[in-house]
């Protein structure tokens, strides 16, 4: 088993990483419209994703940790909300559609048991 040494050990952000690069590609086709729009939110949630689990793991402290991968958590959440809407907006193909949902869901386990699991060593 390998040792976490820092947060670019994660499987979670290192996902998460390859997510946001994913995810920069799939908006470069969006309207130029929603340049200030629905492209932003999107890049936002995104890199909000392992910006936050960085920026927990650095906290050095149990509570701050679980809370900013919470709020990894909810950018996650708003990041397939943001991915349904250029969805139903036409800006993505079914295709895309479920490969992102598929992946975000992933991430969404992965930072589930990762919360869980701290919380359980903390317990201990």
């Amino acid at each position: 088993m390998s040792s976490i040494n820092t947060y670019r050990d994660l499987i979670v952000w290192q996902k998460s990483m390859t997510f946001v690069t994913e995810v920069y590609l799939i908006t470069k086709s969006f309207p130029s419209t929603e340049n200030f729009g629905l492209i932003s939110q999107i890049r936002r949630s995104a890199i909000s994703i392992p910006s936050n689990i960085a920026e927990g793991y650095g906290r050095k402290s149990t509570g701050d940790y679980i809370r900013f991968l919470q709020i990894a958590v909810g950018s996650l959440f708003e990041l397939q909300t943001q991915i349904e809407i250029a969805f139903n907006l036409l800006y993505i193909d079914n295709i895309i559609f479920d490969k992102s949902l598929i992946k975000t869901s992933e991430l969404d386990r992965m930072l589930f048991s990762l919360i869980n699991k701290i919380k359980g060593n903390d317990a201990q």
